[in-house]
């Protein structure tokens, strides 16, 4: 498959040239973090954190560590390594040694129920899994039924008493094995990492990212706009299993030899101002969402923000309520930018220097970018199109999806990406929507579909629809309009009971923010429901 891979990857591109990268054919991930040893960082910090600090030689030692201990659990190259992680020091030490034994780690949310799980352990094929002790019981006998996995690793905490086989604590288990490893011998456009879409138009899709592409992202986004240094701390809240977390918290800082705060758990508003405080991070990655919540929690105005020098978002829409009280709060103005799991960051931005507030940005240099019709022609300034980008950190394929990967990944690298774009004269852009029914809830897509089918096979339900709307201040939800068996229902608690529902079958995040209840549905007169009269409501 690794060959299948390499013919994929275009030989050269524009991108390549503007930002002269160039990393040798011979090329492992892992040298991220590890050159900083060769760069005489190995006493300064990496990780700092409620969980706990590393040094560059001390996380390098560690990585090793678990390299080597992958490799004694019979792993060939190329193999997967699912990582069920927590943001704990754990997480960069198991990835990178997975990566510089020549391993694949696959980066999964923790949100994900059993029976998701189980599809991932299957797809992938994984034989190893690491998990936080804390989500060890999603190990069911639901989740490893019809899967190759072997062996399950519990950091932080103890193997307790859960239905997975062969479980094993880290800590013991870790300490038998050598603090050195030579990195493996993988070529630039070997598989590198995994990363899984949302699965929100069907099966999840599992995203194959190269040995270079942590490289690229960095030498494009992270240099251009950034600009990180060693004496920066960068402080993600979303988390690393996110592409864009995984940028913020992992590649960026490492790189340039910086360290990352590591914030395990909830991200409640209370927990990342105490961070700020006591940790002093320099640049903050959040989401539109996050930002709203923290300007209005409880503390904020006694916070001290001194420390930041730039604070960034993506995946939604910014609202200018939401830049101001961010601003008035920090006396930052927020960096906004979009990119997507299939390029691994962001491609598109604005700067400190440059910027127009509601925009996704301008091209980030190393990425093409493109606006097109639906028959795929060009279309020019304030017109509006489907945007493809291409860039060398672009994902090759989706693993085992020929069709989808057709469908995504277009002759010459390109990414169709289904996103509604107008460009203005300066070249910034302007989110106008999908192109297809999907929607970004939180930083994630969510196609209201699914959720619509699944509110449909509740027993109180007679009939619903679920469709997006837009909030006042731009962001994007879900509503629901059902039609109840028992008209005499209690309306909150049966929008408390219906979002449960949705929370438990699939991923938290897909719920209904609002719940809307109605007699009957409206419907065409071909006696489908009207769509365009619940838009309406």
């Amino acid at each position: 498959m690794s060959n299948e891979i390499r013919d994929k990857v275009p030989a050269d591109s524009a991108g390549v040239r503007e930002i002269g990268f160039a990393v040798p054919d011979l090329y492992n991930a892992s040298r991220v973090v590890f050159d900083n040893l060769i760069e005489g960082r190995g006493d300064k910090l990496a990780l700092i954190g409620p969980a706990g600090t590393r040094t560059y030689a001390e996380l390098c030692a560690d990585a090793c560590r678990w390299g080597n201990g992958f490799a004694s659990l019979g792993l060939k190259r190329g193999d997967r390594v699912l990582l069920f992680l927590d943001d704990t020091p754990a997480y960069p030490a198991a990835f990178f040694g997975a990566v510089r034994a020549g391993f694949v780690p696959l980066l999964i949310n923790t949100l994900t129920p059993p029976d998701l799980l189980q599809f991932y352990l299957a797809d992938s094929g994984a034989a190893i899994a690491v998990a936080d002790a804390e989500f060890c019981a999603r190990f069911n006998a639901e989740a490893c039924k019809d899967t190759e996995l072997r062996t399950l690793i519990i950091v932080n905490g103890d193997v307790g008493d859960h239905a997975a086989r062969n479980a094993i604590a880290a800590a013991d288990w870790l300490s038998q094995f050598p603090s050195e490893l030579a990195e493996a011998p993988t070529h630039r456009n070997e598989m590198a990492f995994w990363m899984y879409s949302s699965g929100s138009t069907g099966r999840p899709k599992g995203i194959v990212h190269l040995q270079h592409d942590m490289a690229y992202s960095e030498a494009a986004f992270a240099r251009n706009v950034l600009k990180l240094t060693p004496h920066d701390i960068c402080f993600s809240v979303p988390k690393i299993f996110f592409a864009y977390g995984f940028g913020n918290s992992i590649t960026f800082p490492f790189s340039s030899g910086a360290a990352t705060l590591l914030l395990p758990g909830q991200p409640k508003p209370a927990a990342i101002f105490a961070a700020i405080e006591q940790y002093k991070p320099t640049v903050f990655f959040g989401l539109p969402t996050l930002y709203t919540s923290l300007t209005k929690a409880d503390g904020a105005d006694k916070t001290d923000f001194s420390s930041l020098r730039m604070a960034l978002s993506a995946a939604e829409v910014l609202s200018a309520e939401v830049f101001n009280g961010w601003k008035s709060l920090t006396g930052l103005e927020i960096v906004e930018g979009l990119g997507s799991t299939e390029v691994l960051h962001i491609y598109l931005s604005n700067s400190p220097e440059r910027k127009k507030l509601g925009a996704a940005g301008l091209r980030v240099p190393g990425y093409e970018v493109a606006l097109r019709d639906k028959d795929g022609r060009d279309v020019g300034d304030n017109e509006e199109g489907i945007l493809w980008v291409r860039g060398d950190s672009n994902t090759p394929l989706y693993w085992n999806r020929p069709d989808k990967s057709a469908e995504t990944i277009r002759e010459g690298g390109w990414i169709y990406t289904g996103d509604r774009f107008v460009r203005d004269s300066d070249g910034f852009h302007f989110f106008r929507g999908r192109a297809d029914d999907l929607i970004k809830i939180s930083g994630q897509w969510v196609y209201p579909l699914e959720v619509e089918l699944c509110l449909a096979d509740h027993p109180d339900i007679r009939e619903c629809a679920v469709f997006a709307a837009e909030l006042p201040d731009r962001r994007m939800t879900l509503k629901a309009v059902v039609v109840m068996n028992n008209r005499a229902t209690d309306q909150g608690e049966a929008t408390r009971r219906l979002q449960d529902y949705v929370k438990g079958k699939l991923l938290p995040y897909k719920y209904p923010r609002e719940v809307i209840f109605i007699d009957e549905l409206p419907k065409t007169g071909t006696g489908k429901i009207d769509r365009q009269a619940l838009l309406r409501m």
